[in-house]
């Protein structure tokens, strides 16, 4: 049952019929104290909550009812019903508990995924969470996401409660930890997997080029628009996309990722049509974005919109217990790769491979076998290989060797590997950070810390 917390009998009536023809049960309550009553008698399953009930637009009324409503059914998720211009006031309530927020005029679609997320959600967080990877395998497509540590399980405990959700995500974690995998499997896992998939770096996108990027445009919209072009947002739409390194979007930028977010709609540069737009939305960075709230450096409002359900994935450090089976599999897939014969690494060397420190995680673990394994020459790998490919950090067969190890800091060997790759992929980005195992902002920071010129 859904319960509708509101005075204005307009609102009631519009929601009463949504819900209908849903076929979603409801009530209604006029007063804040009569939708206590309702809960009472009858627990509901979502309550839509307005925040104001009199010609006071503080919405003190609203946060008071929505803290004794938390107080009462702490499970019960609560959606609050507000206009674009009290969006400071709704980001109040969901610091105070509430579930989500719908803006007016709202669209009824996306209204219905906002209560059917939130009632999902809410009727699988108790049994999903305490499942075994063996019991996870079983019910998604999680074959890429190799680990059963305690940690990993939980991680893909609540991939698997939330995959099925429209509910946007926030995915933190360190460099290298996995996140975009993450995300795809997400996807994967969802009523959207045959849908796209949209990747998009927002560290990667320049200011002036942003709205042309994210929302597309029409021909002669500026100077170097010589034809139409579609957005990461439209080609994105009935399925996801995944706003990698959102923490490093420029402040001023926020406000107009917000806008779709909010809305759902965009105009593309150039044309004054607003168009509508279906995709789920996915995040991740590796920053501390609730510090940088507290900064002034990222939207508050930005931040509760895209964090509905947060996941942190752990660093290496923290799953030791996985790097075994993760060794293992980058051995099958060199053995794919490579169509050779099986490759095997020691017991002793697995041993030694999990007391190492690996700032990169998992993409620092898995350069690190498949140099082993080139280094060697061999299919059967021992501690002594590891430790070879460690301490030397070379190669590629078209280039120079590097300095020794031992005679330059760590910057500088950094800064020695990227520009040997920029010669060797001929200032080609996407193959220069794929070959590092970087993200393309990661890299272009990279250049920008090394004052690296590019050679167009």
């Amino acid at each position: 049952m859904i319960l509708i917390v509101d005075d204005d009998i307009a609102v009631q009536t519009s929601l009463s019929l949504l819900f209908k023809q849903a076929g979603l049960a409801f009530e209604c309550a006029s007063r804040p104290e009569e939708g206590l009553k309702v809960i009472e008698q009858n627990k509901p399953d979502v309550v839509m909550l307005d925040m104001n009930y009199s010609n006071d637009t503080s919405g003190k009324e609203g946060l008071e009812i929505l803290n004794e409503i938390r107080t009462r059914l702490p499970l019960v998720p609560v959606i609050l019903i507000t206009a674009w211009a009290s969006i400071e006031l709704a980001v109040k309530g969901m610091k105070n508990g509430a579930f989500d927020f719908i803006s007016k005029p709202w669209d009824n679609d996306d209204l219905l995924k906002t209560v059917f997320t939130a009632i999902e959600l809410n009727r699988e967080k108790p049994k999903k969470l305490s499942l075994k990877r063996e019991e996870l395998n079983k019910r998604y497509d999680f074959a890429e996401i190799i680990g059963d540590s305690q940690k990993m399980t939980s991680v893909l405990g609540t991939v698997g409660r939330v995959c099925k959700t429209d509910a946007p995500v926030l995915i933190l974690g360190d460099s290298g930890t996995g996140k975009e995998l993450i995300a795809e499997v997400i996807h994967r896992n969802s009523n959207r997997k045959d849908s796209p998939f949209v990747k998009v770096n927002l560290g990667g996108i320049s200011s002036g080029l942003f709205e042309s990027e994210m929302f597309g445009h029409k021909k002669g919209a500026f100077t170097d628009a010589h034809s139409d072009r579609k957005g990461s947002f439209e080609i994105a739409d009935k399925g996801t996309i995944f706003l990698d390194e959102i923490g490093d979007l420029d402040f001023n930028l926020q406000v107009k990722l917000l806008r779709v977010l909010q809305d759902k709609t965009y105009q593309l540069l150039g044309d004054s049509i607003t168009r509508r737009i279906d995709v789920r939305v996915i995040c991740a960075t590796n920053r501390n974005l609730k510090e940088m709230v507290k900064n002034g450096t990222f939207r508050e409002d930005l931040y509760y919109r895209i964090n509905l359900i947060t996941i942190e994935l752990p660093s290496l450090h923290e799953r030791k217990e996985d790097i075994p089976l993760m060794v293992q599999y980058f051995l099958k897939n060199l053995r794919r790769t490579y169509n050779t014969g099986e490759i095997i690494a020691e017991k002793s060397a697995l041993i030694w491979l999990q007391d190492l420190v690996y700032p990169g995680n998992i993409r620092e673990l898995k350069n690190l076998v498949e140099r082993s394994w080139l280094l060697a020459g061999k299919n059967k790998l021992t501690m002594d290989d590891f430790k070879i490919a460690l301490e030397q950090p070379v190669i590629n067969s078209q280039s120079d060797t590097f300095n020794a190890t031992g005679k330059m800091t760590l910057e500088e060997m950094e800064k020695e590997v990227i520009m040997k790759t920029i010669e060797q992929w001929g200032n080609n980005m996407s193959k220069v950070a794929k070959s590092l195992g970087l993200s393309r902002g990661a890299l272009y920071r990279r250049l920008r810390k090394y004052n690296i010129p590019l050679n167009n």
